[in-house]
């Protein structure tokens, strides 16, 4: 996975780049907000960033609101890196649009828990747009019978928009997924199958 970092002192981003790295993440590290904001509304943006709340030309949280505009990206999950740990400061930030935050200086374990579940989120997501896609490709394929359909009163043939009679199951056929296989309802079994059943059984008479 591709994160995303957002910050503008060089120490902090190149020990947040390295630590990232140990742990297995490919990472983009960028000095200021403009380039985060950049990196995140191209194509194939980074699907996590942690971006420090103070940069300068755009801070963390205008990125996060500008991201949470963007209609056709993806959802990236965005952590705020910040000083502030007061309770309005968290919730400012959360209302920006950034999903969670670390407190600088930021602990290590504490920063992998919150990576880590910022990466189940992503996968989550992800795992839920190619279920809702593949949901949509089934029902894009799938032809529904609507509307009045003319049927014999007597051999039960049913007429197309081209005034063809065709079989029932083979007008079905043609326009649903819908396969036939044959049988016999138990009321046709007593009233046809069985007495020919009983012919084929029942002695035959001899001639004098």
């Amino acid at each position: 996975m591709r994160i995303l970092i957002a910050e503008d002192e060089a120490v902090s981003r190149r020990m947040l780049e390295a630590t990232l790295q140990k742990w297995g993440y490919e990472v983009v590290a960028v000095a200021d907000g403009l380039a985060a904001w950049q990196a995140l509304e191209g194509e194939d943006p980074p699907h996590l960033a942690i971006l420090d709340w103070m940069m300068p030309g755009m801070d963390g949280t205008e990125v996060c609101q500008r991201v949470r505009e963007l209609s056709h990206a993806p959802q990236t999950y965005l952590i705020l890196l910040t000083a502030r740990g007061s309770s309005e400061d968290v919730v400012r930030g959360l209302e920006a649009g950034a999903n969670d935050y670390v407190t600088k200086p930021f602990d290590r374990e504490e920063l992998r828990a919150r990576v880590q579940v910022g990466r189940r989120v992503v996968e989550l997501q992800a795992s839920l747009a190619q279920r809702v896609r593949e949901l949509e490709e089934a029902l894009a394929g799938v032809n529904q019978l609507q509307g009045l359909l003319p049927i014999c009163s007597y051999c039960k043939k049913i007429r197309d928009d081209r005034n063809y009679w065709q079989q029932v199951e083979r007008y079905i056929s043609e326009h649903s997924e819908a396969v036939f296989s044959h049988s016999i309802c138990p009321d046709c079994f007593e009233k046809f199958v069985k007495p020919e059943l009983e012919k084929l059984h029942s002695p035959r008479e001899t001639e004098p």
